[in-house]
């Protein structure tokens, strides 16, 4: 099930006509659900990073002029040394952390890839069933998601 939301830049935004300033920046973000079988793939942030300890799926911050499909398979390369082939959108998310900023996140399937999966920028990256997802402690924003996931609902 893909949720669609129209969405705009905050910085692009003007300040309303309260004066105030606008709200804090959105990052567009693209990630990967990398199944196999009934597992997904997911990393484990380092302790150094904002958020640090924290599970995740793979992906990152779409760059202007991407879409977020070709700066999936772009992060998916930097952060793992894969050809991924992105496959359909599965959902989208928008999230706003309580100290500020919020991200817009969208989901694709990543079916198939070429070469071995090699850590790259994580504490440790693991198969998880789906059922057993809810066990971890994952960033704030993906919750909704693992609940679904870990359902069945989604993939």
């Amino acid at each position: 099930m893909f949720y669609a939301v129209y969405t705009r830049r905050v910085d692009d935004i003007e300040a309303g006509s309260t004066g105030r300033p606008p709200a804090a920046a959105l990052r567009f973000v693209a990630a990967a659900l990398i199944v196999r079988d009934r597992e997904v793939l997911i990393g484990q942030r380092r302790p150094d990073q904002p958020m640090g300890s924290l599970w995740e799926f793979p992906g990152g911050k779409i760059e202007p002029g991407e879409s977020p499909q070709q700066a999936l398979a772009r992060e998916l390369s930097e952060e793992l040394g894969i050809g991924a082939e992105v496959g359909p959108a599965v959902t989208r998310i928008r999230h706003h952390y309580r100290r500020g900023g919020a991200v817009d996140l969208q989901f694709f399937a990543v079916r198939e890839f070429s070469g071995e999966i090699e850590n790259k920028i994580y504490k440790q990256v693991r198969w998880v069933r789906f059922e057993d997802l809810p066990g971890y402690d994952f960033l704030a924003a993906d919750r909704g998601l693992i609940r679904e996931l870990a359902a069945g609902k989604l993939l």
